[in-house]
């Protein structure tokens, strides 16, 4: 009997989530044997056979040696190939450029880092296009070779990946997006820098146990991202998470923005380092390294920079607990290497104005992934949009 359209449809839909779910079953159970999948998943030993067939013509997973008997043969199990592919993720920060090559599991294979000052976009681009090219050289041979590229920025990026607003960058309306697929013809994700450091963290660093989970990425300026309910959260046009520039000085400092008294005016490593300028220390140590070490070495005013700087912090992190009700916040970026410093300063002004209920349950906590978040949150998206547009080609392909 020919199936109508809307059938084959069905049928179409059907597979193509069957196919994810046994795909997630064995990334995220491996080792597994087939009848263990199809009992887990709760599909027939047939169709699990089918599906797990297809991933292993897609090099998506590959089989080992038998594993334990329940009584009868030993069964073949299955692994997820993480070396099928690789991605890369960029991190493009203001006075820095991150890039990372990670397998489909998110291990970094390799990462380059470059360090500049006041560049424009063109000279920036440049440094992206060579960080990006030695990560390709660097790619180990595999199936798919390099199956999608994702770049953080510090603005704002609408739904259609396209870069509206990066003050600390003076960038307005660079489609960033458009450039680099045509230079490398792979699929490219652009996305604010805190959405994807906060979906990093979720994945691989400090948040894996928490559902609710707010992300301060605190670099030159401060951007939030969020996980609500165990989901990244973008608002209804993907403007989310600008609380660097909600106001906690009426008629402050004016800002890159437009607004005045922004948080990262008083809060980030901007306005650490404005600070530092104040201070009777040699010019070439008032940049965030060099107030670390100055700081490492006991020198009392610059401990105490660091200290009004962790104040400020909690003074935005309380208004977002107030906010959003998290089980976690976690502070990342660049300043994260300076919790020596910051932990006490902050936790203190949390505990003394945020509202008594808001702190029951709380963890204050600093990035386990160091300044990789970003980089490793894009990769995943990256990561993420190969393995669903694979199974959906090959669904299509067979209907």
């Amino acid at each position: 009997m020919k199936l109508s359209a809307n059938q084959t449809w069905n049928h179409h839909v059907v597979k193509k989530g069957n196919k994810s779910l046994v795909l997630d079953k064995i990334k995220y159970n491996s080792p597994i044997s087939r009848a263990s999948v199809a009992s887990q998943v709760g599909l027939n030993k047939g169709t699990v056979s089918s599906l797990v067939n297809d991933l292993l013509e897609e090099h998506l997973i590959y089989e080992s040696g038998p594993g334990e008997s329940s009584g009868g043969r030993r069964p073949v199990m299955l692994l997820f190939n993480e070396n099928a592919g690789y991605s890369i993720g960029i991190d493009l920060g203001v006075n820095y450029l991150l890039g990372v090559l990670t397998d489909l599991n998110g291990n970094i294979h390799t990462e380059k880092q470059i360090t500049f000052k006041n560049l424009s976009y063109e000279e920036i681009e440049t440094k992206l296009f060579e960080t990006i090219e030695f990560l390709l050289k660097s790619t180990p041979e595999c199936p798919h070779g390099v199956i999608g590229i994702g770049v953080g920025v510090p603005g704002i990026v609408d739904k259609d990946d396209n870069i509206l607003l990066a003050p600390n960058l003076n960038w307005r309306n660079i489609n960033l997006k458009e450039v680099l697929e045509e230079r490398y013809n792979v699929p490219i994700i652009i996305e604010n820098e805190a959405n994807a450091g906060a979906y990093g963290e979720k994945n691989f660093g400090a948040g894996k146990d928490f559902e609710n989970v707010i992300y301060v990425s605190a670099g030159i300026g401060i951007g939030v991202g969020l996980i609500l309910n165990g989901s990244l959260y973008k608002g209804s046009n993907g403007f989310s998470g600008e609380l660097g520039h909600m106001t906690i000085q009426a008629e402050g400092a004016k800002c890159r923005c437009g607004n005045e008294g922004c948080w990262e005016l008083y809060a980030s490593e901007q306005a650490l380092t404005r600070q530092a300028e104040k201070l009777d220390i040699p010019s070439d140590m008032q940049d965030l390294e060099g107030l670390v070490t100055l700081a490492e070495h006991g020198n009392d005013e610059v401990i105490a920079l660091f200290e009004q700087t962790g104040d400020y912090l909690g003074i935005g992190i309380n208004n977002i607990i107030n906010i959003f009700n998290p089980q976690q916040v976690i502070i990342g970026n660049r300043l994260a290497s300076s919790e020596k410093w910051l932990k006490d300063p902050l936790n203190k002004r949390v505990a003394k104005q945020a509202l008594w209920f808001q702190q029951n349950d709380l963890q204050i906590d600093f990035s386990e992934l160091s300044t990789r978040s970003t980089a490793l949150g894009v990769a995943a998206f990256s990561i993420e949009n190969f393995l669903s547009v694979s199974i959906q080609q090959k669904n299509t392909a067979q209907e």
